[in-house]
């Protein structure tokens, strides 16, 4: 049976979401194909011999480019049964229901992926929809990253000198054991999380590090999900390749809660964390449930300078709850705390998702802010009470956006936010002679961003 894998979109990585599929069909004696689309085209020839054809949705922007490639699928694959797996699959069914999809997968996806299989060889066929999350514990396979991309085509590592180094992207858990409402993976999961086991992980980087990897970017929602878990890998690692560097995304309490854990990430290799702050307001935080106080924030901060690693804030900016005063506090945080160069000029610029599902839904206070579903963005239209503040959101957009394709700093780039900002209040902005930004710090070369809307940019890569 040929199979086809397809990626959308995932912020510049190799995706695990293919490579772990691809190793339990081959297991199953299927061909299997994998096209990524950030970096490569729909293969009509490919297509057109396959008895299987499956999206993987890992993220909003992944979800509506499959919304516009389903259709070209479905034309060069008539006869192919078509399914869509991740994330965000199951939190729109109905979508995918409406584009002839026939499978839908979320949660642990391997074991539906075979059983779909084996029905298509029994000769069943799939007349009728299937909608599964699976939350069981599976057996993991090593992952099969040998049908994708090489990495050198994915995200890089730019240093804080200019250079740049290959990346490898692996994940240690799925699932998350947090709720915070706007985070996609909690309807998902709900709360629950599923370790890969350590020799797989290590098998997978080792594989990586052979293809050229410098640098590994752990994709887990929260690294300390299980930190136990994660400290084992990084000590594995770093004693097989002591010069291997590392990132990983790590909730701000979890970083406050476990600082002998952080310093032993900083001696084994961890150049950054990336860390949804999403706000600094605490009101907000407190309806994200986002587990941290914006004295959390400062502290975690302070304390990630004294081991050396670099934090990578994310911030969902604008919010039915941002001010003008508090976009302005945000932007002054964020001068004052030195943190100009370690913000993404994206992040100033997200405006909150709220997608099928969102836990946000169950706020009273957000009631009366929605405007109802929009098929065509897959997201909860909601509006400001301040109308200045949503054409301020689009106003930043569009100077990031434009900043970014002109190669300007992001420097620069804050210096026009915090412009654009203080003129939208109607007064001048204070003067921002020098720029305390704290410097050049390393980075993936694509942005990280994940509960928001996609920007018309991301859209257009398909």
């Amino acid at each position: 049976m040929n199979v086809v894998l397809i990626n959308p979109y995932e912020i510049g990585r190799q995706p695990f979401g293919l490579a772990q599929p691809a190793a339990w069909l081959e297991r199953e004696g299927c061909t299997v194909h994998c096209l990524d689309l950030s970096i490569q085209a729909l293969d009509p020839a490919l297509l057109a011999s396959a008895d299987l054809v499956a999206v993987y949705v890992p993220m909003h922007t992944a979800t509506r480019i499959a919304m516009e490639a389903i259709p070209k699928i479905r034309t060069c694959a008539p006869a192919a049964s078509l399914c869509i797996f991740g994330l965000y699959a199951t939190m729109n069914a109905e979508l995918f229901e409406s584009l002839g999809v026939t499978t839908i997968l979320g949660g642990e996806v391997e074991p539906g992926l075979v059983a779909l299989v084996q029905r298509l060889k029994s000769g069943a066929g799939d007349t009728q929809t299937v909608k599964t999350v699976c939350l069981d514990k599976i057996d993991f396979l090593p992952p099969d990253r040998d049908k994708l991309p090489p990495l050198a085509r994915y995200a890089q590592l730019v240093l804080p000198d200019g250079g740049r180094q290959t990346v490898g992207f692996a994940e240690t858990t799925r699932g998350c054991k947090y709720l915070c409402r706007h985070c996609p993976v909690a309807p998902v999961y709900h709360g629950v999380f599923r370790v890969i086991p350590e020799q797989i992980v290590l098998d997978d980087i080792r594989g990586q590090v052979a293809r050229g990897a410098g640098h590994i970017s752990f994709g887990d929602p929260d690294f300390f999900n299980g930190p136990g878990h994660a400290l084992r890998i990084v000590r594995a690692l770093h004693r097989e390749f002591p010069h291997l560097s590392y990132d990983a995304t790590i909730k701000i309490e979890h970083i406050v809660k476990y600082p002998d854990e952080i310093r032993e990430l900083a001696a084994t290799g961890c150049l950054f964390i990336v860390s949804a702050v999403e706000s600094v307001d605490n009101a907000v935080l407190e309806y994200l449930d986002k587990g941290h106080t914006r004295k959390d924030f400062i502290a975690a901060l302070a304390f990630l300078r004294t081991t050396g690693i670099v934090l990578a804030p994310t911030f969902v900016a604008f919010n039915p709850w941002t001010t003008l005063e508090g976009y302005i506090d945000l932007l002054r945080h964020i001068l004052e705390l030195r943190l100009v160069d370690s913000v993404a000029p994206v992040q100033l610029s997200i405006r909150l998702l709220i997608p099928q599902g969102s836990l946000l839904l169950d706020l009273e206070e957000l009631q009366e802010r929605i405007d109802g579903f929009d098929h065509a963005t897959l997201g909860y239209l909601w509006r400001n009470p301040d109308p200045r503040v949503d054409a301020l959101q689009r106003e930043i957009q569009a100077w990031v956006m434009q900043a970014e394709k002109n190669s300007q700093s992001r420097q620069a780039i804050f210096r026009g936010a915090w412009e654009r900002a203080h003129r939208h209040t109607g007064r001048p902005a204070p003067d921002l002679p020098q720029l305390q930004a704290g410097g050049p710090v390393p980075r993936l070369s694509e942005n990280w961003y994940c509960c928001a809307e996609p920007t018309n940019e991301q859209l257009a890569s398909f």
